[in-house]
């Protein structure tokens, strides 16, 4: 177990994350500071066990902002997360600011792996924001301001990278969240999409991905579900493609564009 308070860390060497853990699991809690990397394949965060964060200014220059690989966690509340990530290291092929991942490798069992952001900011300036893949992930987003400066504007991928051995499955819950972007979901992926108290998604799903290095890695979409409660709304940047949808149709805003639900115009929207 690591307490860790009000400190400032920089790092520049690879693999070199601020807070990091290893092969082992454990428990990390961090209150305050700042801490920033600036080499390759060192995130300001990576997880193998259960980290928290609140109040602190985490920054990563190079590399993702945060990685959990595996059945582990990072809980982060009112915290501002800001990630360049401009160089992929290892298997990666594609670039983003929070990565979840199973390498396989031994260093994290293989499990549900759990990212959760309460409050603060997170500043993706190249790539995706969220990206899954070989694992299963659950995201919880709430009142989180997220800014993605990125010219392809993908929220969320979640499909095949460098690494074989495990499903693509994630679940992202917004409460009380603006989500913006293009999610992406690839045709052996699964993603299911909950909004609730108040959350909107100003954005679009489809299947059609290409990586970091120019490769295809799917044209179809898997298996979508998107649930909107009765507060929640979705409007659509581009004609979606979802599996199962729940909640009231009049709910999604189609500003001009089709959600096809199975393969059938959803009917009813505004």
């Amino acid at each position: 177990v690591t307490y860790a308070y009000d400190l400032t860390i920089n790092t520049s060497g690879g693999s070199s994350a601020p807070i990091r853990t290893d092969r082992g699991g454990g428990t990390v809690v961090v209150d305050g500071g700042t801490y920033t990397s600036n080499g390759l394949g060192s995130p300001a965060i990576y997880s193998t066990a259960d980290i928290t964060v609140k109040n602190a200014a985490l920054v990563s220059n190079l590399s993702e902002g945060v990685c959990i690989e595996g059945k582990n966690s990072i809980t982060l509340t009112n915290c501002d997360l800001t990630a360049n990530n401009t160089k992929r290291n290892g298997n990666a092929k594609f670039l983003d600011t929070i990565m979840i991942y199973q390498s396989m490798s031994g260093d994290a069992d293989s499990g549900t792996s759990s990212f959760t952001m309460t409050g603060g900011t997170l500043t993706s300036k190249n790539g995706h924001v969220f990206h899954v893949t070989n694992t299963n992930a659950v995201l919880s987003l709430s009142d989180v301001k997220i800014t993605n400066e990125d010219a392809d504007g993908i929220l969320l991928s979640v499909c095949d990278d460098g690494w074989s051995g495990g499903s693509n499955t994630a679940v992202l819950k917004a409460i009380a969240q603006k989500l913006a972007g293009t999610v992406k979901v690839g045709s052996n992926s699964a993603l299911t999409l909950e909004l609730t108290e108040g959350s909107s998604f100003v954005g679009s799903i489809d299947g059609s991905i290409v990586n970091a290095k120019g490769e295809t890695v799917s044209t179809e979409v898997g298996t979508v579900t998107v649930t909107l409660d009765g507060t929640s709304t979705w409007t659509l940047t581009g004609d979606s493609y979802v599996t199962e949808f729940n909640g009231d149709a009049s709910s999604v805003i189609s500003n001009g564009y089709t959600l096809y639900v199975n393969g059938t115009a959803l009917a009813g929207t505004n």
